[in-house]
């Protein structure tokens, strides 16, 4: 039987490009409306500021459904594996400007996710489970949440959400600090 492998670099950079890609289009797009026949993600107000263009994030999924079963299995794995390394490299203590940031980063992901079906399933979820950014743990706990109500959906394993740094070890713990317990970007 084969060995099932995880997702190439050449896969991950990809789908990296495309995210940022996706957002940099957005970025630039003036406020539009969605068409009758696209759906939208209800995101309550009061989680943002007024410097976020709410309509980035409130419109409609844009991919079409992904029908490759084995493409979206491997999406899948590259896009959780990315997600959750976000989390795990997110401020112990952000600021307001980093916690907005990263709610609008999780509403775009969803949004300009390549499985259109898998969008709108994520969506659904986050009206029920907004994003937590009050700091590096609720985010990652949050993210495993979420995960775990996916794995639910698709009768998946569950994963202890106690050991959610210890799985996707992102070297977190090697990063040199300024001297005020802030890490250095390079």
């Amino acid at each position: 039987m084969p060995v099932a492998r995880g997702p190439t670099p050449r896969f991950i950079f990809i789908l990296l490009g495309a995210v940022l890609t996706g957002i940099f289009f957005l970025s630039s797009i003036h406020k539009s409306t969605p068409s009758a026949h696209q759906t939208s993600t209800s995101i309550p107000t009061k989680q943002f500021d007024a410097s976020v263009d709410r309509s980035l994030l409130t419109g409609h999924v844009i991919a079409p459904k992904l029908g490759n079963e084995t493409a979206k299995a491997e999406l899948g794995r590259a896009a959780w594996k990315y997600f959750h390394t976000v989390m795990a490299r997110f401020p112990d203590e952000p600021t307001a400007d980093e916690s907005s940031a990263l709610k609008s980063y999780v509403y775009l992901f969803q949004r300009l996710y390549p499985c259109g079906e898998c969008a709108e399933h994520f969506g659904e979820l986050l009206k029920e489970f907004p994003p937590q950014t009050s700091s590096r743990s609720a985010a990652a706990v949050w993210a495993c949440h979420v995960h775990n109500q996916v794995n639910k959906s698709l009768n998946k394993e569950i994963f202890d959400c106690a050991n959610i740094g210890d799985f996707y070890d992102c070297g977190c713990a090697d990063d040199e600090t300024d001297g005020s317990g802030k890490k250095k970007v390079n």
